[in-house]
């Protein structure tokens, strides 16, 4: 299966979604993307998983042959999750499956490593279960697969999260290691929003690498700005949310009541004051 880096925006994904018909009413078009959640990028080179399987749970009573899931992938990819920032995302699966609902989906990684800036040795990290049961993500909602139309599944790796340090950067003894526990959220994206900004300081000068996240009861989504001062998390589910930026340097700056709609761009830019001394 041929695999295709997609750097589009995700408005524009979705609206070539919502336009592209397959020949078929009893099948639907299921396209899974990647992208990063990630910790703080200033410090690293690379995060590479290699995915070997992808694996989808249709809901209820499953296919015909009474085997829940459907395969929607063999082929190994490797992918850098640094470089899927801001509204990159790569493609992993492109294929017609049955129409219907599906609320799980189960990936095998088979390796996972990061590479730290100014650390020349990259950290193999051990995939705990990944590799012979798979990692099992549930969708919520579930994801509605209708005949005829191209439905677009997002995986989200929270980096920050996936990726637990042993030591610490800071002190003598140095890092020893990392644990891979991944933490991925699935989503829709032809039912989600995204929303997008820039961060800058008082002076009105771009902030690279400040942290941007929303919550709800709980963190849904995280990033990091560019050198630009960009920003963009996608693939967030319709709703209301706290927004709040930061970084070393400077105050924390949050808003309430951002709206998110279904396929629309909410954009909330920051300015952050330095902290005083």
């Amino acid at each position: 299966m041929k695999k295709v880096i997609f750097t589009f925006t995700a408005a524009l994904v979705m609206l070539l979604s919502a336009c592209t018909k397959s020949n078929t009413s009893d099948t639907g078009r299921l396209v899974v993307k990647v992208t990063d959640d990630p910790f703080n990028i200033s410090f690293v080179e690379s995060a590479t998983v290699t995915i070997t399987r992808i694996e989808i749970r249709k809901a209820g009573d499953g296919i015909p042959d009474g085997n829940p899931f459907i395969v929607v992938s063999e082929d190994e990819i490797t992918i850098d999750l640094i470089d899927l920032r801001n509204g990159v995302v790569e493609e992993l699966a492109n294929l017609e499956i049955p129409a219907g609902e599906y609320d799980l989906i189960r990936l095998y990684v088979d390796e996972a490593g990061l590479r730290l800036k100014d650390i020349l040795t990259p950290f193999k990290v051990k995939v705990p279960s990944g590799r012979q049961t798979g990692i099992k993500i549930f969708i919520r909602p579930v994801l509605k697969v209708e005949g005829g139309l191209t439905t677009e599944l997002l995986l989200d790796f929270d980096l920050s999260r996936s990726f637990i340090m042993r030591g610490n950067l800071h002190h003598s003894a140095g890092v020893n290691g990392f644990i891979f526990k991944p933490c991925i959220r699935a989503t829709n994206l032809s039912k989600a929003g995204r929303i997008v900004g820039l961060v800058t300081d008082t002076a009105k000068t771009e902030v690279e690498d400040a942290k941007v996240w929303i919550k709800q009861d709980t963190v849904v989504a995280t990033t990091f700005t560019g050198a630009d001062g960009l920003y963009a998390l996608i693939g967030v589910p319709a709703g209301t949310y706290s927004i709040f930026a930061s970084k070393e340097g400077y105050d924390t700056v949050s808003y309430t009541g951002i709206k998110v709609v279904e396929g629309n761009r909410t954009i909330q830019n920051f300015e952050l004051p330095e902290e005083e001394e």
